[in-house]
């Protein structure tokens, strides 16, 4: 009689091994010189390393097991390189338009019809990302100038 066991559940990446992760990416991109936005390809060469790594570790029980190294990898290139929680917006090509009215107010557009996604940010995400997207756009947003209007470069 064979005993059956029950089958190994892999969670997604925690947010513990996701913020490592990042910030092992981020340190690797400065300490290689690599422009993120510029050299993106890069940036997801670091990735793949990293999250692979982190993969060959989890077998010896040293870390947890991640489910999808590519969603991984994804989804640190897109914080180091891309634009972090609202890349998935932007490479979706029924995406027309995205803007954030505050942290839990994140809007899209599609098919010319706006909603509200479940995206929450915090402010300092929002700092970010605002700051991030301006970079490449010439133009800047600050008290006296609360609203901005930039189009982004090409998706990564």
């Amino acid at each position: 009689m064979a005993l059956l066991q029950p089958p190994v559940v892999v969670a997604p990446a925690s947010d513990d091994v996701v913020a490592r992760l990042d910030e092992d990416l981020r340190a690797a991109v400065r300490r290689d010189g690599i422009g993120p936005q510029r050299e993106v390809a890069a940036v997801r060469r670091l990735a793949t390393g990293l999250v692979r790594d982190h993969d060959e570790r989890s077998l010896t029980g040293m870390v947890a097991p991640v489910a999808d190294p590519d969603a991984l990898v994804a989804e640190l290139v897109a914080r180091v390189a891309g634009f972090g929680p609202l890349q998935p917006f932007l490479e979706d090509p029924t995406v027309e338009e995205v803007w954030i009215n505050s942290p839990d107010r994140v809007f899209v557009a599609r098919h010319g019809r706006h909603e509200l996604t479940n995206l929450v940010l915090t402010e300092a995400q929002v700092a970010e990302l605002v700051e991030r997207m301006l970079k490449s756009t010439g133009r800047r947003i600050d008290l006296s100038r609360p609203f901005v209007d930039a189009m982004l470069p090409a998706v990564i």
